[in-house]
């Protein structure tokens, strides 16, 4: 079963750019109303680089400040911490109240925090990527909302038992998030083509496994501009593979050595229908989805189909992947340069999470891509037979 998706992701800034030496300055001056008291300082986190920056600000008289450089405009968190004695407020940090959501652009940025912390209203120059995000929050709320009253029933049926008023929730889910990437996704990156959240809720949107017909065509109305931001350039070369690896594409070769250390070429196992299984020996989801593929290849073994496991098992891991094949029972080949997500193949295939796979025929053609449960089985029986 897909899971209901709230388009909520976007909140957290979890993308990475591309370095460049290109560099903007910014300044935020923020201003707290009715916390000027008691709030002590402020915490700001975003992403430049690469890498996850932190830097934070002592209030005083109701101020702070913060500078900075990036490179682009990028998705942004404040978050406040309170004086000590404040025995009203004091506690767990309340994601509603004590955290809020900044579109960091180059310029010079007035924050202030009007009633709670997390309500804030943004002037000045640069503040025209945040109104931007803001407009893009008040046209997936009403969606949203909506998603989130069916998933709140589907978990309510599952908890029941009731398989036919999940289905009928499945359904509903389907044509709402097609709803939401007509009404909200496509018209929002088409009426805002030199938005850079334009260009975020286009990477969001797309996630790890891009279909390429779809995503392309939108990231093509965005601007000149946008699309030479870093991360735009990035996000073209996941496209790019994206492409290569598309279903009927010729899978690209390779060779990475298997558990004693020999190396295994790609091309050298045609001639059997073979799935390439990207997973790892700490990945949850991977080891629950290893009983289906046992299944599968004991099923359909002596009709002409195998499984090449490709591990993104971290480096002085070997063990523990080692350990993992024994106790998964997967008897097949396996190869692993214990880089992580390093991991060369994974690098070539543009593999962001797993699991992860790909079919392939006979010939090294691509004809299937993560297919996992009941899905593997049927596209195994159409191309094998019962």
């Amino acid at each position: 079963m897909k899971p209901l998706i709230l388009f909520l992701c976007i909140l957290a800034p979890v993308f990475t750019v591309a370095q460049t030496d290109v560099t903007r300055s910014f300044t935020i001056s923020g201003k707290l109303k009715k916390l000027k008291d008691t709030a002590a300082r402020v915490y700001l986190y975003y992403v430049v680089d690469n890498n996850r920056a932190t830097d934070s600000a002592e209030v005083q008289n109701g101020k702070y400040r913060f500078t900075g450089n990036i490179n682009e405009p990028v998705l942004s968190r404040l978050s406040v911490k309170y004086k000590s004695g404040q025995t009203d407020i004091e506690g767990p940090m309340n994601m509603q109240k004590d955290v809020a959501t900044l579109f960091l652009a180059p310029g010079k940025l007035k924050v202030t925090s009007i009633d709670s912390f997390s309500n804030i209203r943004v002037k000045g120059k640069g503040s025209s990527a945040h109104k931007d995000y803001k407009k893009f929050e008040a046209l997936s709320k009403p969606f949203n909302d909506s998603m989130r009253v069916l998933s709140d029933a589907y978990n309510q049926y599952r908890s029941e038992g009731n398989t036919a008023k999940m289905k009928e929730i499945e359904d509903q889910a389907g044509l709402l998030e097609k709803g939401i990437k007509e009404n909200v996704f496509h018209s929002f990156i088409k009426a805002h083509p030199a938005s850079p959240v334009s260009l975020l809720i286009l990477q969001q949107y797309a996630g790890h496994d891009i279909d390429i017909d779809e995503i392309e065509p939108l990231f093509n109305q965005l601007s000149p501009a946008a699309k030479a931001w870093p991360s735009a350039l990035q996000f073209k070369e996941r496209m790019d593979i994206a492409k290569r690896t598309s279903i009927g594409q010729m899978a690209a070769d390779f060779t990475q050595d298997d558990t004693l250390g020999n190396p295994v070429t790609l091309s050298s196992l045609r001639g059997k229908y073979l799935l390439i299984d990207f997973w790892a020996s700490w990945c949850g989801p991977c080891r629950a989805e290893n009983p289906n593929v046992v299944n599968a290849f004991n099923k359909y073994k002596n009709k002409g189909f195998s499984v090449l496991g490709v591990s993104l098992d971290r480096p002085g891991a070997k063990a523990a992947w080692l350990k993992a094949i024994h106790d998964d029972k997967l008897a097949w080949t396996h190869v692993s340069d214990l880089q992580f997500w390093n991991n060369a193949v994974a690098q070539l295939y543009g593999i962001q999470s797993i699991p992860q796979n790909l079919l392939l025929d006979p010939t090294g053609r691509i004809i299937g891509k993560n297919l996992r449960g009941q899905d593997l089985h049927n596209k195994l029986e159409e191309v094998l037979g019962k």
